[in-house]
């Protein structure tokens, strides 16, 4: 049984993003006291994980989808893996921004996908 594209695509942008968000939010909270420098080298050995899931993710994607959607499904997604990792991870409070930005989202994809 043959996985569907957007079920793939979707599930490695997925933890694609947690990777991401690790590397470009995490070091804020483990390696504030470390120097920028030491922050940037490990925040780019998290990030090689990262691109060794988003490339294949959009490369599966590309093959029903266009360029747009993946944009748009990739930053569905980073809302979605983003909110969780501030509130839990780091700490922040929930804002009523967050639904009213997911809500902006959810225009863009009925917009982009709606061809």
């Amino acid at each position: 049984m043959q996985i569907p594209v957007i079920i793939q695509t979707t599930g490695l942008l997925i933890l694609s993003n947690v990777f991401m968000t690790f590397a470009w939010y995490g070091h804020l909270k483990n390696l504030n006291s470390k120097a920028w420098y030491i922050a940037a080298f490990v925040s780019w050995g998290i990030a090689l994980f990262e691109y060794l899931l988003q490339v294949p993710a959009n490369r599966i994607g590309y093959t029903q989808y266009s360029l747009a959607q993946l944009k748009i499904l990739q930053e569905v997604l980073t809302l979605l893996v983003f909110v969780p990792f501030s509130m839990i991870y780091m700490n922040q409070p929930f804002k009523l921004d967050y639904v009213w930005a997911g809500l902006c989202l959810v225009g863009a994809v009925y917009f982009i996908f709606r061809s």
